[in-house]
């Protein structure tokens, strides 16, 4: 096991090994920025040599008075509209009606542009070739003028996006329905309209060394934790990759413990759900291209936990969390219960029911564990197809896969009655806890082949390894059990329960360290004191 950790320990850390000439083993330059060059032929060169013959590559060249100048951009990526009308026009109006031109030199010509010709919002100045080409990736017009080696990034982003919808995997019944999209200025607004406070900061970052992916970290100063902020941003600096195309290629190089089956790393695509984990302290990572926003630190007891609970009233919201208890039981503990009961003690059942089990068994050629077992396999397998097919033929598959094969297996008498009962419920309750999934098939797995040699001594261990498992978990430093463990008595109020909105006075105390007050001077509410004042409907109603 040693020289297995030992052998990966190198794996992760090879890397091509660099010389003090600049260049790497394999002779290719690494960190050179290649500066532009106030010749707008030699610019146009190197920007075509860096893109090739690509189709979708557009370089428009005209003249400003005197002066020769060139719009760069890609098609696809542009409003080509609002280049045409916001900036090419207003220039060759300028052109036309400038002559000679009434300013000196080139720098002051770009200076004019900048504060008489130009009318978008967002431009930058620009003077390498890298920033360049990261900005025209990125859907912004590029404007070089010959004579100046500096030139101007103007956002015109246009490129198709998906609408605001409702996310299919977090449907509410209360509560908003707009979800986040691929596009990252999109998701940063619905963040923005939940919270309108100065203090949400958004820091940029790029990372993949092709994809030049755009990324986002989000946070609200004054209530996370300085010391998590700076933990995620040194994380994610070590990313090396070639790109990033999901959340989920950031997941993995980030998370604390990549071994284990349960993550450490959540996320959501409903912008009402990530302002309410940044207002506990939590910190977001949004990515150009995905819907999926990641939210750090992540505590197991959040797969407990929906939107809607705190929407609802806290009765139902309470509810709805014990039903989720449940089901993580059931999906979990339930087929090892079976096996342990049918197998070794099957007098703790009483005897009709016992005799009735034993009736549905006579004749059935597998041992219960190897029955529970093809049984959850199937299920496993029509949940996959049901998913992949479109959504009609998914649900075809799904309901008429469990009907037909189930009651045709029960009619061969290959399976029994229980063990699809046993299994068709495992399987449902694992659809109320989405996120751990995956998870619950790998224990269940495990906590089987413990029951099936040992019954429930085997059970016992499975889930004391499982406990002591998840207590030693961290995510970003903090317990990954909390509040059970290390216990925060406090923290129960929205354990078990959801406490009612003025009984949650404090944040969560181990990821709000700094500010942990929620609440103010908010006392339970109730019918006005004092005299009690007539009621609407009174003596001069019951008189008429």
């Amino acid at each position: 096991m040693r020289s297995i950790k030992y052998l990966f320990r190198l794996w992760r850390k090879r890397k091509p090994s660099k010389t003090k000439s600049g260049t790497d083993k394999t002779g290719g330059p690494y960190n050179q920025v290649q500066m532009l060059s106030p010749d707008l032929s030699v610019n146009l060169k190197m920007i075509r040599e860096k893109l090739g013959n690509s189709m979708d590559f557009i370089i428009r060249e005209f003249n400003i008075g005197k002066t020769r100048a060139a719009l760069v951009c890609i098609d696809g990526l542009v409003d080509k509209e609002m280049i045409e009308s916001h900036i090419l026009q207003p220039m060759l109006i300028y052109a036309r009606m400038a002559e000679p031109t009434p300013v000196k030199g080139e720098k002051e010509l770009l200076k004019f542009i900048e504060d008489n010709t130009l009318t978008v919002l967002d431009y930058q100045e620009l003077s390498s070739l890298d920033k360049l080409l990261d900005k025209i990736f990125s859907g912004y017009t590029i404007l070089i003028i010959d004579g100046i080696a500096v030139t101007l990034a103007i956002e015109t982003i246009g490129y198709e996006a998906r609408d605001v919808t409702e996310p299919e995997t977090e449907s509410v019944v209360r509560g908003p329905r707009e979800g986040f999209t691929e596009r990252l200025q999109v998701n940063i607004a619905l963040l923005r309209r939940k919270i309108k406070s100065p203090d949400l900061r958004l820091e940029r970052m790029t990372l993949g060394e092709v994809t030049r992916t755009d990324i986002c970290i989000a946070y609200i100063r004054g209530i996370a934790d300085d010391k998590i902020v700076d933990e995620v941003k040194k994380r994610l600096q070590r990313i090396e990759i070639d790109g990033i195309l999901e959340s989920g290629y950031i997941e993995g190089f980030i998370e604390d413990a990549p071994f284990s089956l349960f993550p450490t790393v959540g996320n959501t695509e409903k912008p009402d759900v990530l302002a309410g984990k940044l207002l506990e302290g939590r910190v977001a990572i949004f990515v150009d291209g995905s819907p999926m926003v990641l939210t750090l630190p992540y505590l197991f007891m959040e797969n407990l936990q929906a939107s809607e609970d705190y929407y609802s009233r806290w009765p139902s919201g309470s509810i709805s969390r014990w039903l989720r208890f449940l089901a993580i039981f059931f999906t979990t503990l339930l087929p090892p219960l079976y096996v342990a009961v049918i197998s070794y003690n099957p007098e703790l059942l009483p005897t009709i029911l016992m005799i009735t089990v034993a009736a549905s068994r006579a004749g059935i050629p597998f041992p219960p564990v190897l029955e529970v077992t093809l049984l959850g396999a199937i299920f496993e397998i029509l949940r996959e197809a049901g998913v992949r097919q479109p959504r009609p033929v998914g649900q075809a598959v799904s309901i008429v896969g469990v009907l037909v094969i189930g009651q045709a297996a029960i009619s061969a008498g290959i399976v029994s009655a229980p063990g699809v009962m046993i299994v068709a419920l495992t399987g449902i309750s694992s659809f109320a806890v989405p996120a751990q999934t995956a998870a619950y098939v790998f224990i269940r797995l495990f906590l089987l082949a413990l029951t099936a040699t040992t019954g429930f001594f085997g059970l016992t261990i499975g889930i004391i390894i499982l406990l002591v498992h998840l207590t030693s978990l961290r995510s970003f430093g903090v317990p990954y059990m909390s509040p059970l463990a290390p216990i925060n008595v406090a923290g129960w109020k929205d354990l078990f329960l959801r406490a009612p909105w003025w009984a949650m006075v404090g944040r969560p105390a181990v990821i709000a360290r700094q500010n942990r007050k929620r609440i103010g001077s908010v006392t339970m509410p109730g019918p006005p004191r004092g005299k009690a004042e007539k009621p609407l409907g009174g003596e001069d109603e019951d008189n008429a």
